[in-house]
């Protein structure tokens, strides 16, 4: 379960620009990969992020299967994900369809990233079409960054942020 949180967290931090939560998922000496635009240390990719999500007026992040080996302190996962990014100006929509392939290690009893790379399987890119908002007047919409509705609806969650962010 500890290992299924660090890759939901990782959605919900990129997908809410929270980027000390993210920096939380990571060993101090672990890595990322996102070759081409970014490889390097963890702290770096975290650095990075800011400037690259920059040109996203909102992504969605989800995982869709999941599969795990284990053995002892150190652990392996590949991760079925789709990555949803809308341009700024929202007329496309980019969906990335890949994995995230993990390795992980549990320090003083703490799972945390060690490796993170990301295989794109395909990638697809769509113009966006203005639908009817079937009356969803006055429904709580998501935005990225910390006023999100869901810390309005979730006071656990606003304060994890805060302390995150104090730190």
């Amino acid at each position: 379960m500890a290992l299924q949180h660090l890759g939901t967290a990782y959605c919900h931090a990129i997908d809410r620009r929270d980027y000390a939560l993210l920096a939380t998922l990571y060993h101090e000496d672990g890595m990322d990969d996102h070759s081409p635009y970014y490889c390097g240390s963890a702290e770096g990719y975290v650095a990075w992020l800011p400037t690259m999500m920059a040109n996203w007026s909102a992504t969605a992040h989800r995982i869709d299967t999941t599969l795990y080996l284990i053995d002892g302190d150190r652990a392996e996962g590949e991760l079925r994900a789709t990555a949803w990014h809308r341009t700024l100006e929202g007329s496309r929509d980019f969906i990335a369809h890949g994995r995230y392939v993990d390795q992980y290690e549990r320090r003083d009893g703490v799972w945390r990233f060690l490796r993170r790379a990301f295989i794109l399987d395909w990638s697809e890119e769509r113009a966006v079409v203005q639908a009817d908002d079937f009356g969803s007047d006055g429904v709580a919409t998501g935005r990225a960054g910390s006023d999100d509705p869901v810390y309005r609806f979730l006071p656990m969650m606003a304060k994890d942020r805060a302390a995150n962010n104090a730190a």
